[in-house]
């Protein structure tokens, strides 16, 4: 899947899914156990959830009746290599 930096920036763009990552690094886990940890409701959960998914930043997968959501660490190494390849582009690039 080719991400596009764009939708990645901008679903990282709200404190919640922010701080939804922040809880998805430390491991996998269903909805109901993030809804414990955010001052949200269920509804606005799901559609962080739905944006980070989107942007390619979480996947998640059935077991069972639990959806189980995680980070996409492919997608954290986008991250760092795009805004590293933002820092050699300034010391390269002279206008």
């Amino acid at each position: 899947m080719k991400m596009n930096p764009a939708l990645v920036f901008k679903a990282l763009s709200d404190e919640n899914r922010l701080k939804i990552m922040e809880l998805l690094i430390q491991g996998e886990t269903c909805g109901c156990t993030l809804i414990d940890k955010l001052p949200i409701s269920q509804p606005t959960l799901s559609y962080h959830l739905k944006t980070l998914t989107e942007a390619g930043l979480t996947t998640a997968y059935k077991e069972g009746t639990w959806v189980k959501h995680h980070v996409n660490y492919d997608a954290l190494d986008f991250i760092i290599d795009f805004l590293e390849s933002l820092k050699k582009a300034e010391t390269t690039c002279k206008v």
